[in-house]
């Protein structure tokens, strides 16, 4: 693991105050990711979790007879009630959208609280496929919301399918990641975290780069499996590292290491690779970032 000598912190945290971060994910019944990952993993953390749901799913769609109801309809009328209120945040913390009108919402949400961390994990597509919920006009509406993030967190594909390039597998070059990451910082992202990317040896590569951090390398053992809900466990790591005051750097070393931990534990658990990534026994060492 390499660290940037320049790193600045995105988030200063007051040691009293906890900090308020609306989540604006899907909620899944069963198959942990989304919201059932973001409000544990920031609630150890410290943080006040305020839950936006963009979808109410009965499993993580690789489960085949999946449910989905899409709650677009109510999220005006919801975040409304909010401001009513005084409800005040810290960060603003999207993912899996149901509808391409949830990207104007999350917009308007930016607009309203202007001063919150912008964190975009663009969930939309893995291993060079488009998730089956997401329409073409939701895939590019999710690239203007990537543009305007302070933390932008794809995968390769995802990458790819923002920018308008061909997926070119998940073992690419550096010079290729260097490429990728600055293409998405010309295009507005402020600090972009790109996850999972392989160079043939061995390892799992995860690279940041930003205003606030030099280019920056972690690496961790490629495991002999793959596991549903890596990416929402890896983004709401990172997430509660930076609002525990760590900079980026940092933040993604710790979220790569948390997420390779818990990819552990998940195979001792029976039908590990469908029930999700079993990240709560180590939830203790997010709250150890408080420390």
């Amino acid at each position: 693991m390499t660290h940037a000598p320049q790193a600045t912190a995105l988030y200063e945290r007051h040691e009293a105050y906890i900090p308020r971060v609306a989540a604006i994910h899907d909620l899944c019944g069963y198959g942990k990711c989304s919201l059932g990952v973001a409000i544990p993993v920031l609630s150890a953390a410290g943080c006040d979790v305020c839950p936006v749901p963009t979808g109410l799913f009965s499993s993580h769609t690789a489960f085949p007879g999946w449910y989905m109801h899409d709650t677009t309809d109510i999220l005006s009328d919801y975040l409304t009630a909010w401001q009513r209120i005084g409800v005040e945040l810290d960060a603003v913390y999207s993912g899996f959208l149901g509808a391409p009108e949830q990207v104007d919402i999350i917009k308007q949400v930016w607009d309203t609280y202007p001063d919150a961390l912008r964190v975009v994990d663009p969930v939309m597509a893995d291993h060079g496929k488009v998730y089956p919920t997401y329409t073409p006009e939701l895939v590019a509406a999710m690239g203007t919301l990537a543009d305007g993030a302070d933390i932008l967190t794809p995968n390769l594909t995802e990458a790819a399918i923002i920018l308008g390039r061909e997926w070119e597998g998940a073992d690419v070059e550096e010079e290729t990641v260097r490429s990728i990451m600055g293409a998405l910082r010309e295009r507005g992202a402020k600090n972009v975290v790109l996850k999972g990317i392989e160079h043939g040896d061995g390892l799992i590569h995860n690279y940041a780069w930003g205003d606030s951090v030099d280019f920056t390398e972690t690496t961790n053992a490629k495991l002999p499996y793959m596991l549903h809900g890596t990416g929402d466990v890896f983004a709401s790591t990172l997430l509660a590292a930076v609002m525990a005051g760590r900079d980026l750097a940092c933040a993604t070393a710790f979220a790569a290491d948390f997420t390779a931990d818990a990819m552990v534990v998940s195979a001792k658990q029976p039908d590990f690779e469908a029930r999700g990534v079993s990240f709560e026994p180590l939830l203790g060492k997010v709250t150890a970032l408080l420390g």
